[in-house]
């Protein structure tokens, strides 16, 4: 008897966690979108960081092949060197040229239950101080987008 009241305990408690596990949570791919009106917009820039060392490589890696087609024996690792240094300043300088800042707004919104949240977006068009706006996202990720 009382194992049998001992089996039926453990078995509605495990069916109570298991259900507590099913609970739905956050869905991966969900956007959150909030609602506001924009208080202030700020012009800024910017600047991107995503190719950070990618010039310096490449330009390595180039001035090393042209440096291997100079000479032969101890020469030609000095000029490997050499053309791989040089490269790399080259390549760096070139792509600092590339890299130049994108036009940008930071807008302040003040969301339905008061709350003020600021987003930095590349610039967008026809918002203004006072218009209905939805926040997109959360994060880096989010957006500013008219009503």
């Amino acid at each position: 008897m009382l194992k049998r009241l001992c089996s039926r305990v453990s078995a509605a408690f495990f069916a109570v966690v298991l259900a507590a596990c099913a609970a739905p949570g956050p869905q991966p791919g969900a956007v959150e979108i909030r609602s506001g009106v924009i208080e202030q917009i700020i012009e800024t820039q910017i600047t991107s960081n995503q190719h950070a060392g990618v010039g310096a490589v490449i330009g390595g890696l180039a001035g090393v092949g042209i440096g291997s087609l100079i000479g032969g024996g101890t020469g030609r690792d000095v000029a490997m060197v050499a053309g791989a240094i040089g490269g790399a300043l080259a390549g760096n300088e070139i792509q600092k040229k590339q890299d130049q800042p994108t036009p940008a707004q930071q807008i302040i919104v003040r969301t339905t239950s008061g709350v003020l949240v600021a987003v930095t977006q590349p610039t967008t068009p026809g918002l203004f101080v006072g218009q209905r706006v939805y926040i997109q996202g959360n994060g880096e990720g989010s957006r500013v987008t008219p009503q």
